[in-house]
């Protein structure tokens, strides 16, 4: 399939391995060379390359930068198989200052600057809506290999073609209408188990509801706890005060904070009083600093 070429200059705090390995998404890997990586967003394939600027630069004309000039800066590369220089803006949340939110995230609590540090390149990305709740119900006592083994699954069962692209055939998250047609039988003949059932009747749900909008129209989902909850809100509806608390979360909160692993309502508190509107970051850096590591 033929693609097109985007380039987006002059990037700060943006880094293709922080955001495709820190939780957020599961249709992205490493391209076999290692210099790029290689997804699905939306109905449309992508290859993303980073190429370093420099160190420090002189200027302010920086996607990303405030006032301040002295930074890292990149420009990334896209060759896409359809979408715009403003979808793959949006899709990647180049319009938003991540110096402004780490900034202030270290001077209200500044234990986290070691985590912000390691993790200075992540950006919340603006996905899909129904494809993030289907991708967080599938992910509920999963491991990240294996969900992104079943995503595929379902996205080359009843997702469209995109046609050969990068090496291979590649296949769009299917639609609500499409996914509509999935029956539980099928989905556990593709490997989800349990969680076939649940993503039957969400898919229906959504089909008669439409998205929803809030914490609590999000959990009255089948299959949809606290957890997974909280993750639709950040990756799907960009509700970043969101803060998913999973086992690694629940580590990092025992460590740095001393906190029972079964006290989620104070760790959730906590959050909100230290991280406030910006807690989904922090969930974020912090979750990727303990995961990579360790």
């Amino acid at each position: 399939m033929r693609t097109q070429t985007i380039v987006f200059e002059n990037i700060k705090d943006f880094n293709l391995a922080h955001i495709f390995e820190c939780g957020q998404c599961f249709r992205w890997n490493p391209s076999k060379d290692g210099k790029s990586y290689i997804g699905v967003a939306g109905s449309y394939a992508v290859k993303a390359r980073v190429d370093k600027v420099q160190d420090r630069l002189d200027f302010t004309e920086v996607i990303g930068i405030g006032e301040e000039a002295d930074t890292e800066v990149c420009n990334l590369t896209l060759e896409v198989t359809g979408g715009g220089e403003s979808f793959w803006a949006d899709y990647f949340d180049l319009n938003t200052n991540y110096s402004i939110i780490k900034d202030s995230l270290i001077n209200n609590e500044p234990q986290i600057s070691d985590a912000v540090e390691y993790g200075r390149g992540i950006r919340i990305l603006n996905q899909d809506k129904f494809e993030t709740l289907i991708s967080f119900i599938v992910s509920q006592n999963n491991n990240i290999p294996r969900i992104k083994k079943c995503i595929e699954s379902i996205c080359r069962k009843y997702g469209e073609s995109l046609g050969d692209v990068f090496g291979e055939e590649r296949f769009a998250f299917p639609s609500v209408e499409r996914m509509s047609t999935a029956s539980v039988q099928e989905l556990m003949d593709l490997k989800l188990g349990y969680r076939s059932k649940y993503i039957v009747a969400a898919t229906e749900k959504y089909m008669n509801e439409g998205c929803p909008n809030n914490y609590e129209e999000v959990i009255a989902y089948p299959g949809v706890g606290p957890k997974v909850a909280n993750c639709i809100m950040l990756f799907g509806l960009h509700s970043v005060e969101a803060f998913p608390i999973d086992t690694w979360v629940k580590q990092i909160m025992k460590d740095m904070y001393s906190f029972d692993e079964n006290n989620i309502k104070g760790m959730s508190e906590f959050a909100a009083r230290k991280f406030g509107a910006y807690a989904g970051y922090a969930q974020q850096y912090l979750f990727y600093y303990y995961r990579d590591r360790k």
